[in-house]
């Protein structure tokens, strides 16, 4: 099995006033392409900051990160900008939708960053929606979708570059219950019909549960469970 993501002994601390806060204190993890994989822990325990570095939205303060063999610590701005539009997609709580915006010119959005033609933005753009269910909403606006529907057209939009490696940061805690599993089924199908490395960073138990392999942040270090 081909290794997608690889860190070793990954720190990363800010500087509050004249003291260092420490929140990831050598970080260890490796995922295999295809993996689905949930991430655990209380508030404060280093989760979002680990899926920032992961995303490749921010840097360590310490330790190696490879993504699908590349060495992300030795890229410039620029180059990891362009590394993560190829290779990431991200689903975030609040959805991130620009409200003036129809779902299908949201999911298009990271295509404009790609030069990629119009007409396959717009293939792919349907082709997307219609992966999670909206084919029927594409001129809708956010407000007039339901939170499950905007987090799909989020779902979506981190879809349509045809990502390696999807991160997804509490994707369900806005939701109810009966939404949150639906939203749950979507992932599950798209990791068993697409192949994608999917990392889901979650408080959530039954979430959790569907992964094939659950960890834990504690205190700024991983652990499995």
């Amino acid at each position: 099995m081909t290794v997608m993501i690889r860190l070793e002994n990954i720190k990363k601390s800010y500087q509050i006033g004249k003291r260092d806060l420490e929140v990831l204190r050598g970080v260890n993890l490796h995922v295999d392409e295809g993996e689905l994989v949930a991430i655990m822990g209380p508030s404060g325990s280093g989760k979002s900051t680990l899926m920032h570095i992961i995303g490749c939205l921010d840097y360590p303060t310490g330790g190696k990160y490879f993504l699908s063999g590349q060495d992300v610590s030795k890229l410039n701005d620029n180059q990891l900008a362009l590394f993560r539009n190829q290779k990431i997609g991200f689903v975030f709580q609040s959805f991130n939708l620009l409200a003036r915006t129809s779902a299908l010119e949201n999911v298009e959005l990271p295509l404009l960053y790609s030069d990629v033609p119009a007409e396959v933005r717009l293939r792919r753009s349907r082709a997307s929606l219609a992966t999670v269910g909206l084919a029927h909403r594409e001129q809708s606006h956010p407000n007039q979708l339901s939170g499950g529907q905007q987090q799909r057209v989020a779902i979506a939009r981190s879809l349509v570059n045809r990502p390696a490696l999807l991160l997804a940061d509490e994707p369900s805690s806005d939701l109810d219950e009966e939404t949150e599993a639906e939203i749950m089924h979507l992932f599950e199908e798209i990791h068993r019909k697409k192949g994608v490395t999917i990392i889901l960073i979650t408080h959530n138990l039954s979430l959790a549960g569907k992964a094939q392999r659950k960890l834990r942040m504690s205190k700024g270090r991983l652990v499995d469970i």
